[in-house]
């Protein structure tokens, strides 16, 4: 017969809790720079929030060249046109900003561009999102980004206690803030499927929280007089092994998108894995740690009694 896989060992004993106080510092400086980074180089906002026309084209030869095609179309005057190959060397993605006049000088400026590159070019499609439609854009992704969270505490609160639930939240807003500083930092499109990503994220984190959450709770009635940072730090090796099953194979899936998921969706998987990542990190590392000041101690042992630990340990 076959011996089960460990990738844990049984009786790991790993001190996460000792470079807490570290791992604070780092993260507070992620946050801050994040910030930073939003507010002065800002977001490359995509055509979803920022507004304007993309036009896929693909070219005559078996590759684009890029850099005449900037070069062309440039001297068209029509702002800061971006262009992008997309998917293959002969597909590209002309993003044109909008343009004053409205509508009406938009769509002329989508035509000086098919004009100046001539009609062997195919052109396979054309969006246009108007500057009113991106900023209502941009604000309900705030509010579905706050809403979520909310909900988030809202339940850990109601599931386990006050405690959590604050924590719970300060772990996802590190979790997001960092996740849009990274885009801030690589110069990476921000659009609507960014968004849909930062929102995964969250609710990937806090469901790897909760696991660890409820095993600290259980350990906090069973143990009454351990230290509670011994505690936090063997609830945390309990749960190795299923965080580490579960990131991984997760991560992998993404990775998997990353790579040949098409141009299309590489934004999305590219804040996937850095989410998966700040994500364990700030559940093993922020989350869990913060517990250590909010007085634990007096949370009553008959409420909101936990469920058997054993089904999730991996």
């Amino acid at each position: 017969m076959f011996k089960p896989l460990h990738l844990i060992p049984a009786g790991t004993r790993i001190n996460f809790m000792r470079p807490h106080k570290l791992t604070f510092i780092i993260s507070v400086v992620m946050v801050l720079g994040s910030f930073a980074l939003v507010f002065t180089k800002g977001l490359n906002f995509g055509i979803d929030f920022a507004g304007g026309v993309i036009v896929e084209v693909k070219a005559p030869t078996v590759a684009a060249d890029l850099a005449a095609m900037r070069s062309q179309l440039d001297g068209l005057e029509l702002g800061d046109i971006a262009l992008q190959e997309f998917g293959s060397p002969d597909i590209v993605l002309i993003r044109i900003p909008q343009q004053d006049g409205g509508e009406q000088a938009t769509q002329a400026a989508v035509a000086k561009v098919k004009e100046s590159l001539g009609d062997e070019w195919q052109y396979r499609r054309t969006e246009s999102v108007g500057p009113k439609v991106g900023d209502e854009l941009k604000s309900s992704a705030v509010w579905a980004s706050i809403f979520a969270m909310l909900g988030i505490m809202a339940y850990i609160w109601f599931r386990y206690e006050w405690q959590f639930g604050v924590n719970a939240v300060l772990a996802l807003f590190h979790d997001c803030v960092t996740t849009v500083g990274f885009f801030a930092l690589t110069g990476m499109e921000f659009n609507l499927t960014t968004v849909a990503a930062i929102l995964t994220i969250a609710g990937y984190s806090v469901n790897d929280t909760v696991v660890i959450y409820d095993r600290i709770r259980y350990d906090l009635r069973r143990f009454k007089t351990m230290p509670l940072q011994q505690l936090i730090n063997q609830a945390l090796n309990e749960t190795l092994a299923r965080t580490t099953v579960t990131s991984g194979l997760t991560l992998l899936s993404v990775l998997a998108l990353a790579f040949w998921g098409g141009e299309a969706m590489r934004g999305f998987s590219i804040a996937m894995i850095w989410g998966i990542l700040i994500g364990t990190y700030s559940t093993i590392w922020v989350a869990s740690p913060m517990l250590l000041y909010m007085n634990l101690r007096n949370i009553g042992s008959d409420k909101g009694k936990s469920a058997d630990p054993t089904v999730q340990k991996a």
